[in-house]
C-alpha cells in the first residue's frame, strides 16, 4: 500500500514554507497598518466528485468510464495579502471503474488522494460577497486498487501531477465565519495496468469538483 504520510507531506511543506516567507515580508508592514484579519482561513466542505473521463484502450479498445463519489474535504488557506491567497485541499475518494466497448466489463474499485495546491485571487475581500479565481497543481495517489477477480485479476493505477483550475465565492456570516461555493476543474492523465500488462489505457479523468461548506477565519 502507498505510504499516504510521504506524498501529503511535500504540499504542505510548500503551503508552509511560503507562508512562513511571506509573513516575514508582510509583518512590519501589517503592524504598521493595524490590526488586520488573521491569514489563515479553515474550510470544510462537501464535494461531489465527477469524473469528465476518456481513455485509449488496448488491444480492446473501447474506453473507460468511472463513477462520481461524494465525500467530506478540508481545506486550508493562508492569505499573503487581502487579495491573494494559497489553498491546500484533502480529500480522498474512491470510484467504481467500468469499461465500455461491445460490451462492458467491471474493472474494479480504485481510492484517489488528491491535494491540489491553488494560488488564488479575492475579489471584494472586505464586502459580503467575495468572489474568487484560483490556479494550480495537483498530485493524486492512487491506492487501494481492488481488482474483481475472474477477467481481471489485477490492476495497477499510475500516480501523476495534475493542473487544476478553480472558481468560488465566500459568503460572510459575521463573527470570522463564512459560507462557501467552489467548483474546480482538475486535468488529470493516468496510466493503468490490467493483468500484469496484458491490458493497458491511457485514462484522462478530468475530474470537476464541486463544493460547498463553511469556514472560519483564525
Amino acid at each position: 500500500m502507498t505510504n499516504l504520510k510521504k506524498y501529503t507531506a511535500l504540499p504542505a511543506a510548500l503551503l508552509g514554507a511560503a507562508a512562513m516567507t511571506f509573513s516575514a515580508i508582510a509583518v512590519p508592514a501589517m503592524a504598521a497598518e493595524g490590526e488586520k484579519d488573521s491569514p489563515w482561513l479553515v474550510r470544510v466542505r462537501g464535494l461531489a466528485v465527477v469524473p469528465d473521463e476518456g481513455a485509449d484502450v488496448n488491444p480492446l479498445g473501447g474506453t473507460v468510464e468511472i463513477d462520481e463519489d461524494y465525500v467530506p474535504e478540508v481545506d486550508i488557506s493562508y492569505f499573503f495579502t487581502d487579495n491573494i491567497a494559497a489553498e491546500l485541499i484533502l480529500a480522498t475518494t474512491r470510484h467504481d471503474v467500468t469499461w465500455k466497448g461491445a460490451g462492458s466489463l467491471d474493472l474494479g474499485k480504485v481510492s484517489l488522494l488528491p491535494p491540489t495546491l491553488t494560488l488564488q485571487y479575492h475579489f471584494m475581500p472586505k464586502e459580503t460577497y467575495r468572489p474568487y479565481v484560483g490556479a494550480g497543481v495537483n498530485y493524486t495517489i492512487f491506492y487501494n486498487e481492488d481488482a474483481p477477480g475472474g477477467a481481471i485479476t489485477s490492476a495497477d493505477y499510475d500516480n501523476a501531477f495534475g493542473w487544476a483550475l478553480q472558481a468560488g465565492m465566500d459568503i460572510d456570516m459575521g463573527n470570522k465565519w463564512v459560507a462557501n461555493i467552489d467548483v474546480k476543474k482538475i486535468f488529470l492523465n493516468t496510466d493503468v495496468s490490467l493483468n500484469g500488462g496484458a491490458v493497458t489505457a491511457d485514462v484522462d479523468i478530468d475530474p470537476w469538483i464541486f463544493g460547498l461548506g463553511v469556514g472560519y477565519r483564525f
